[in-house]
């Protein structure tokens, strides 16, 4: 008797509840499955199984004996995998997600290099100018800008950034140019939702910081919509 496979039938049974959906399962005929069960009880020398013609129940001893059985198959398959190399190597799907400008030109080029290094692996990128949500959307690793919530989710400084004060050329021949922050209150801005704040700008004051008045008359989601607009001299 094939024990490692009288085990792995009588817990495809157990689960599905059925000695034929056990079979289907591992493509193995009814008759069979059936006789494999009964050598497995006939040499524990007890019964695993309740057959009825409707479903399959465990006894206590099955109940005990299924825990077993998942246990040792687990540790098999665990087995056979480092023995097969799966482990040597990183295998599988990456998911990973980044703003849409920062992904673009700094995420972009690493993702093709990783995967060049590693052909086992699969990356699918989002890029999104908005918080994803990293447990409900199935994400493995985001890259973000800002400052970060206490969480528990394990966090990696990989670098910085600082945020500029832009307006085109057009822009400042027909509005003038603004001399310090107060002096955006005059001037039409372009504020991005999510990052900034439509009605204030925060400002470095030496260590301390402090929010500015603007005047937001357009409001977008995307870097690269707010680039765009800048350039277009809308503000």
């Amino acid at each position: 008797m094939d024990r490692f496979e009288a085990m792995s039938l009588f817990v495809a049974a157990a689960e599905t509840g059925s000695l034929s959906a056990a079979g289907r399962h591992f493509g193995t005929p009814l008759a069979t499955v059936s006789r494999k069960v009964s050598d497995l009880e006939r040499h524990l020398k007890t019964r695993l199984l309740n057959r009825s013609t409707r479903r399959l129940t465990l006894t206590d001893a099955g109940h005990a004996y299924l825990a077993a059985c998942r246990r040792i198959l687990g540790e098999v398959g665990e087995a056979e995998r480092a023995a097969a190399g799966e482990y040597s190597a990183p295998t599988g799907e990456l998911i990973v997600t980044a703003p849409i400008v920062l992904g673009r030109l700094h995420v972009l080029p690493v993702v093709t290099g990783f995967l060049a290094a590693y052909p086992e692996v699969d990356i699918r990128l989002t890029l999104a100018d908005r918080i994803t949500q990293l447990i409900e959307e199935h994400i493995d690793l985001a890259i973000r800008i800002g400052q970060l919530p206490d969480s528990s989710l394990v966090a990696i400084r990989v670098g910085s950034i600082r945020r500029v004060v832009c307006a085109s050329p057009a822009y400042q021949a027909e509005h003038g140019t603004p001399k310090t922050p107060n002096d955006l209150a005059a001037h039409s801005c372009i504020a991005f939702e999510g990052l900034t704040s439509p009605a204030t700008w925060t400002f470095a004051a030496g260590k301390t910081e402090r929010a500015v008045p603007i005047r937001s008359r357009l409001r977008v989601n995307t870097a690269e919509a707010a680039i765009d607009a800048a350039i277009a001299g809308v503000g």
